[in-house]
């Protein structure tokens, strides 16, 4: 797969390295980048515009490109080990589900749960939006979340929904163990879902304005979770 971007492919290179196979260069780069560059040991190949656009799919490379190794998820397992968790449920823009991890992994949140396998293709664009925490970020794919709820709740995590109707997030007091569940955009978590959480979670806004961006709320939400 393909990563691209100056800040990202350096983050790659930071954080990752074991993932890089490739480096491609459109353009002419700072002689100490490319020392650093060198150093990760793999192949680095000039290429012309077209062609670092065409591997970019159009997107803004500003010269530099890598190729890194599939990112494959995790053993769904895992996650019962851990003590905090976001929830994607029909979360479908892959600019949406990189802002969350951004905002997971900055935060500390151990891992994140998406309702259905993603393609290359899809990855690609969440490493992008991400700005490189998906390299680093636990994930695991689980179709079935009515189930998941269930053995989430054995393993003794509490489950917040995020929805309108909940409490304001600032008077939770959050549990040890916790998973935070977050709905597709415009629609939001459905019924069945909202019915087995154990509270659900909302942010009070003001001036009339009653909608947000599910990548912001989440951020929001998370923040409020982890350091309430």
């Amino acid at each position: 797969m393909i990563i691209y971007g100056k800040q990202i492919v350096l983050y790659a290179l930071s954080h990752t390295p074991d993932l890089i196979e490739g480096i491609y260069l459109s353009k002419e780069i700072d002689k100490k980048v490319f020392a650093s560059l060198q150093k990760v040991g793999v192949k680095i190949l000039r290429v012309d515009n077209k062609k670092a656009q065409a591997m970019a799919r159009g997107g803004n490379h500003q010269g530099f490109l890598a190729q890194i190794k599939e990112i494959q998820a995790g053993e769904k397992k895992e996650i019962f080990k851990m003590s905090s968790l976001v929830v994607l449920c029909g979360v479908s823009d892959v600019g949406n589900i990189g802002s969350i991890i951004r905002s997971a992994y900055a935060m500390g949140v151990e891992g994140i749960v998406i309702d259905r396998e993603l393609g290359v293709r899809a990855l690609e664009g969440i490493v992008r939006s991400s700005a490189g925490a998906l390299l680093k970020m636990f994930f695991c794919y689980s179709s079935g979340i009515l189930e998941l709820i269930h053995e989430l709740k054995m393993a003794d995590f509490t489950c917040y929904g995020a929805d309108m109707t909940g409490e304001e997030i600032s008077k939770i007091t959050p549990s040890r163990k916790w998973a935070l569940f977050l709905g597709g955009e415009g629609e939001g978590l459905k019924n069945k879902i909202l019915q087995k959480m154990d509270t659900i979670v909302a942010i009070n806004m003001r001036n009339n304005f009653d909608s947000l961006n599910v990548g912001v709320a989440g951020g929001i939400l998370m923040h409020g979770l982890v350091y309430q």
